[in-house]
């Protein structure tokens, strides 16, 4: 990620300005004719113009203030979401709450006669969905949404949590011909703002305003701080990226400090120091992974005649994955303690990773907690210490000067594996006694797999052999789940069978299935009905025909965020088929050998072809987890060469008798 911080400390803010705001139903004639936004033909809709402006007012409770107004212009009825409005709002205790109101909203589109026609937001169709006890949205619909029309609405927002001062994110999935922000924060107040994404600014004020908020009787400063960009490209997500949060342009504010009626200056961001502290003695975190008490009885049976640390963690760990059903939520807390997660036999992923780090420290095992951001909750501000971005903790342990990352909330991961959620930039471990510290998140180990399809083509025209595969790491991993989605082993093999209907498997076996340390083993004698007989005078034959790439992932012209593929990956197959005496090879693919820059990995084929036995053999491998935009380019034609020779076939022709 491409991060410019522009670390300024702001003091300042205005009850009231002259906002740079655009004129409200009001249509212009060009806007209406535009078919297309030549800057991007392709896209279903672009926004014409949009606007936002954030204050704190002097009203009782000294609430932040947020206005918003934007319009679109909606090309084609894959745009016509936009047109559904979704206003997020928090709901506190103690009576605080955020809210919304002075909501317009209008469309306008062209009639069957050529007038432009306006339509306006019936105001009884605004209406409250419940989200969870704390939060809600506010919802509406544009009226009347056709194919070339445009929609207009704004609102305001009211709310009385200043932590966050309102960010403003430029760019969507729909272009943006101009967006600018206007950010209104008093002296009393002191923010670190922090600009996401790689789009450079094209309006970047800061302007001092005298006296402009009231505060205690006492009358202060404000920063007027404007940020615009025009000209804004779509964000297009591709797959193998983490959060599009740590990519799209955006700007950020995060409070640093205030100051206080009494007119003292309270620091809200801290030094790691003070979260080490906190997190040591809060009561859903640090009092949590120290109960030990709570697993000595209930491991006496698991490290029975156990002597070596690696064995006892080994041991923990499957107890502690075997004692526990996750419940799908992230957290870095535990909800509502460990000891009554461990009797439900459920909970978070704090409620079993914390039971984890405690169980293993029972057993005594050096382990610390890790916490840390899931690749969906995005990146954390490093600069700024705190631990409201980490959603996710799991545990380190340490044996014998190796470290080793566990998380136990899925039964099918390896000891020392880690689910890609986890897999994210860095993650801080955190100590009971000593300093806590940056770690990177990143695979162990690498995903593999290696296939070998022994064949022969016979006179009638099928092909008979066997096929075994090996899966390795995270390979083996994904190969676990995706068998365990059914009922049984013969249930997934018989939809295995089923995906062809030339294709059919004769008989199966599977091993090492719960061998989580192991290679998953499958092999099946086949049976493939290639061709109807054997009668034609020439037949072709795709040598990578069982395992292939036949679309490239990457589309993009050019890619502003790297490749994350989470682990590095190497798969190999050998494809050896015997054909009949009566035949012979007059056309062959060529052996290839492709590579990305820098070791990057590679792409390899070799073919022979002796006693009527063609060899095929192919190696794929990408030697990195992630690769830098720059290298986009030579991943995307990497893609296309290879599914361009997996495409080549062998020609056999049937010899005169």
């Amino acid at each position: 990620m491409r991060k410019l911080l522009l670390l300024i400390s702001i003091l300042s803010f205005c009850q009231r300005i002259v906002a740079q705001d655009f004129d409200y139903g009001k249509c212009d004639a060009a806007d209406v004719a535009m078919k297309k936004y030549d800057k991007d033909t392709s896209a279903h809709a672009v926004v014409l113009r949009e606007f936002g402006k954030a204050w704190v007012s002097t009203n009782d409770g000294v609430p932040l203030i947020y206005e918003y107004h934007i319009k679109i212009k909606l090309f084609d009825s894959k745009a016509f979401r936009h047109g559904d409005v979704s206003i997020p709002l928090y709901i506190g205790d103690n009576d605080h709450f955020e809210k919304a109101y002075d909501i317009e909203g209008v469309t306008f589109y062209t009639d069957d006669n050529g007038a432009t026609q306006r339509i306006d937001l019936d105001k009884n169709k605004i209406y409250h969905e419940k989200i969870s006890n704390h939060y809600e949205r506010l919802k509406f619909a544009l009226p009347n949404l056709r194919p070339g029309c445009i929609i207009e609405y704004r609102y305001k927002t009211e709310s009385p949590y200043h932590f966050n001062f309102h960010k403003w994110v430029f760019q969507w999935d729909i272009p943006k011909i101009y967006s600018e922000y206007e950010a209104h924060i008093p002296a009393i107040y002191e923010y670190n703002v922090s600009k996401r994404g790689v789009l450079a600014l094209t309006t970047n004020k800061a302007e001092l305003e005298s006296e402009c908020f009231s505060y205690y009787g006492t009358k202060c400063d404000c920063s007027k701080l404007t940020y615009g960009i025009k000209d804004i490209p779509a964000f297009i997500e591709e797959d193998d990226m983490t959060s599009p949060d740590n990519y799209i342009s955006a700007i950020y504010f995060e409070l640093a400090q205030m100051t206080n009626s009494r007119g003292v200056k309270e620091k809200i961001t801290k030094e790691w120091s003070d979260i080490d502290r906190e997190l040591k003695q809060n009561e859903d975190f640090g009092d949590q992974y120290k109960r030990k008490g709570l697993f000595k009885e209930r491991l006496i049976p698991v490290l029975a005649n156990l002597t070596d640390s690696l064995d006892k963690a080994k041991a923990v760990y499957r107890y502690i994955q075997n004692s526990f059903k996750w419940n799908r939520m992230y957290n870095a807390f535990s909800d509502d303690g460990i000891r009554k997660a461990l009797e439900s036999h459920t909970g978070s992923s704090a409620d079993i990773n914390l039971s984890l780090i405690a169980a293993l420290s029972a057993a005594g095992i050096n382990t610390e907690a890790v916490i840390l951001s899931s690749r969906d909750n995005g990146f954390v501000n490093k600069l700024y210490p705190g631990v409201s971005n980490f959603d996710y903790v799991i545990a380190k342990v340490n044996i014998d000067n190796k470290s080793y990352l566990l998380d136990a909330t899925d039964p099918l991961l390896g000891f020392g594996m880690l689910p890609l959620r986890c897999i994210n930039d860095q993650g801080r471990v955190m100590s009971l006694n000593k300093p806590s510290y940056w770690i990177d998140m990143v695979s162990p180990q690498k995903r593999s797999t290696t296939m070998n399809l022994d064949l022969t083509l016979q006179d009638n025209g099928k092909i008979k052999g066997t096929i075994t595969t090996y899966s390795l790491g995270y390979a083996a991993y994904e190969k676990r789940r995706a068998i365990k989605k059914f009922n049984s082993v013969d249930e997934y093999v018989e939809n295995l069978g089923e995906k062809d209907s030339k294709f059919k498997i004769l008989k199966s076996e599977i091993t090492d299935l719960d061998s989580l340390d192991k290679p998953v083993t499958e092999k099946y004698e086949v049976e493939i009905d290639a061709y109807n007989n054997l009668n034609h005078e020439n037949i072709s034959f795709n040598p990578a025909f069982w395992d292939h790439t036949s679309v490239n992932p990457f589309k993009l012209n050019e890619r502003s965020y790297p490749v994350d593929l989470g682990s590095a990956s190497e798969d190999k197959m050998v494809v050896t088929l015997h054909y009949p005496a009566n035949f012979e090879i007059t056309a062959q693919p060529a052996a290839v050998a492709i590579a990305l820059p820098i070791k990057g990995g590679r792409f390899l084929t070799d073919i022979n072809i002796a006693d009527n036995t063609l060899s095929y053999s192919q190696i794929e491998q990408f030697n990195k987890a992630i690769y830098s935009p720059e290298e986009y380019p030579y991943l995307k034609e990497f893609f296309n060469k290879m599914i361009q020779n997996q495409k080549a076939n062998v020609v056999f022709h049937k010899k005169a008798n």
